[in-house]
């Protein structure tokens, strides 16, 4: 126990010092916005093809495409790589 107490303590120490602008050492990973409807256009997919081929509700991507809700977490960077290098994320999802 007394490992992951010290652990999750210096976890919170880096995230405090963080949040005050005292550490240096973090990476921060900042995404531009991400126009879902050109990525979907560029892999020539219909909606239902691509919700189905990347596992995203239908629903979820039609609002994407709207505008009413960004992707967020791993949706986000999966279409920022899909964005990039289309064929390798296919290539990686028929195996």
């Amino acid at each position: 126990m007394g490992s992951a107490f010290a652990s999750i303590k210096q976890g919170l120490e880096e995230a405090v010092a963080f949040a005050e602008g005292n550490c240096l050492q973090a990476k921060v990973h900042q995404f531009s916005p991400i126009d879902v409807k050109n990525v979907r256009a560029k892999v020539g997919m219909t909606q239902v093809e691509f919700a189905a081929t990347f596992g995203i509700s239908v629903s979820t991507l039609r609002h994407w495409e709207r505008g009413d809700r960004t992707p967020h977490g791993a949706a986000r960077v999966l279409l920022h790589v899909v964005a990039k290098e289309p064929q390798a994320v296919l290539r990686a999802l028929a195996h």
